[in-house]
């Protein structure tokens, strides 16, 4: 509710109502204790903040073709990383179709899940558009995650950030064509990667921005 954990808030109203004392602090990864408000250092709960917020050595993305193999879930199931489910939230499967198929595209997801090749790119003040780059690389981090809970992510946060800026082109809640997601997904992720939108005659490149690598190739009539 971002309401922190004072006296008033949802937390800690929750916490005495409900004798839930574990909380945890999304942006600083800490955890606390509530409604007594310390701060609890557990290595135990450890699993939870990497399922917040997976990390990949450059090793790690080296070997993830050379050495697939079968995670466990929490519920016993098993999974291969990189080849799990994402919710459906309402009418989002053209977006979750897409979003799958390029998390398997090697240099793309390379790309993405080191935070280091991007985190560091400036954008003019007020510009959204690098908030897509942002909610990408958390989701292909999660979708690549070997210690996942389930053996499914939710695409919420992502397609949040599809819906606010495609405008509302792209939306949760309403069909969209998947051709036509791809085609502005790939140019707005080059875009706000500093690509260039200079246009050939027959053909627009996503070409490298700050190290990353060529993604695709769009031919057009």
């Amino acid at each position: 509710f971002l309401t922190g954990r004072g006296l008033k808030s949802h937390a800690y109203i929750h916490s005495v109502q409900f004798s839930h004392h574990v909380f945890l602090n999304l942006h600083t990864l800490k955890f606390y204790c509530l409604p007594d408000n310390y701060e609890i250092i557990d290595s135990s709960l450890e699993d939870i903040t990497y399922v917040l917020k997976p990390t990949f050595t450059a090793q790690q993305i080296t070997n993830l073709d050379k050495q697939a193999k079968l995670s466990r879930a929490y519920d016993g199931t098993t999974y291969l990383p990189g080849i799990v489910g994402l919710n459906n939230i309402k009418a989002n499967d053209y977006a979750n179709a897409v979003l799958q198929a390029l998390s398997n595209v090697p240099p793309l997801r390379n790309y993405f899940l080191e935070e280091e090749n991007y985190k560091s790119i400036q954008r003019p003040p007020g510009d959204i558009m690098f908030l897509l780059v942002q909610r990408f690389g958390e989701l292909m981090r999660k979708l690549w995650n070997p210690r996942n809970f389930k053996a499914h992510v939710s695409p919420h946060e992502m397609l949040q950030a599809v819906v606010l800026c495609s405008k509302k082109n792209f939306q949760i809640t309403k069909q969209g064509d998947g051709v036509d997601f791809l085609s502005w997904f790939l140019n707005a992720l080059h875009s706000a990667l500093g690509g260039t939108k200079k246009k050939k005659k027959s053909e627009r490149r996503a070409t490298k921005a700050l190290g990353a690598p060529p993604w695709v190739t769009f031919v057009t009539p």
